[in-house]
C-alpha cells in the first residue's frame, strides 16, 4: 500500500499507470485487479490509508484546543510541517493527486472533492463551536472563514509542491492568522 501510495503522491492519479503500480507493488496486474479491482479502488484505499496516517497530525483533536483560533493556527502551521517532511513528497495527495477536470475519471474526482470539501466542513463545525463557547462572535460569516482557511491550506500544498520551505509556508500561515481579526468581525460578514 504505501508504495501504491508513494506513487499517487508524486505523480497523481492520472500519471501514474498499473505498470507503474505493479512494479512498484511487485505484484502482476492481475494480482492488483483481483486484489484491489481496479486502479480507482485501490487509489479510494490509498486516500484513506493517507488520510488515517498523514492527516491526523493536521486534523486529530482539534477540540483540544480552546479557541478556535488556536485550533485554526494548528491546522494551518502543522500542514506546513506535514507538506514540507522530507520522508514524503511534498504537499497533500488529496489536493495534487486529481485527475484533469474533464478526464474519464469522474468517481476518482468526486472522491477528492470529498476529502477536500471534508476540511472546509470541519472548520465550519469548529467555528460552530467557537460561536457557542463565545471565542467567535454572533453575526460572524463563519462559512467564509472556513472558505478562506481551507484556501489556505490547500494553496501551501501546491507551494509545497512548488518548492516552497517549511518557513515559508508558516510565515503563510501567519500572515493568514493575521487576517483572524478582521474576519471575525462581525462588520466582515455584512455583504456589500
Amino acid at each position: 500500500m504505501n508504495n501504491a501510495l508513494a506513487l499517487f503522491w508524486e505523480r497523481g492519479y492520472d500519471n501514474t499507470s498499473m505498470a507503474d503500480l505493479s512494479a512498484a507493488m511487485a505484484l502482476s496486474p492481475p494480482s492488483i485487479y483481483a486484489a484491489f479491482g481496479s486502479k480507482e479502488t485501490l487509489f479510494d484505499e490509498v486516500i484513506t490509508h493517507y488520510t488515517k496516517h498523514h492527516g491526523a497530525s493536521i486534523w486529530e483533536n482539534l477540540e483540544r484546543f480552546k479557541l478556535a483560533s488556536e485550533a485554526t493556527r494548528h491546522v494551518l502551521i502543522a500542514s506546513a510541517h506535514a507538506f514540507t517532511r522530507d520522508d514524503t513528497p511534498h504537499g497533500c495527495l488529496v489536493v495534487l493527486a486529481a485527475p484533469q477536470a474533464e478526464s474519464n475519471h469522474t468517481t476518482v474526482n468526486q472522491t477528492l472533492r470529498g476529502h477536500r470539501r471534508q476540511v472546509t466542513e470541519i472548520l465550519k463545525n469548529l467555528y460552530e463551536a467557537g460561536l457557542d463557547r463565545g471565542d467567535i462572535p454572533r453575526g460572524t460569516n463563519i462559512d467564509k472563514m472556513a472558505n478562506y482557511y481551507a484556501t489556505v491550506q490547500h494553496g501551501m500544498s501546491i507551494q509545497a509542491r512548488d518548492g516552497a520551505t517549511r518557513d515559508e509556508l508558516i510565515a503563510v500561515a501567519e500572515a493568514a492568522m493575521a487576517t483572524w481579526p478582521v474576519l471575525i468581525s462581525t462588520t466582515s460578514s455584512v455583504e456589500a
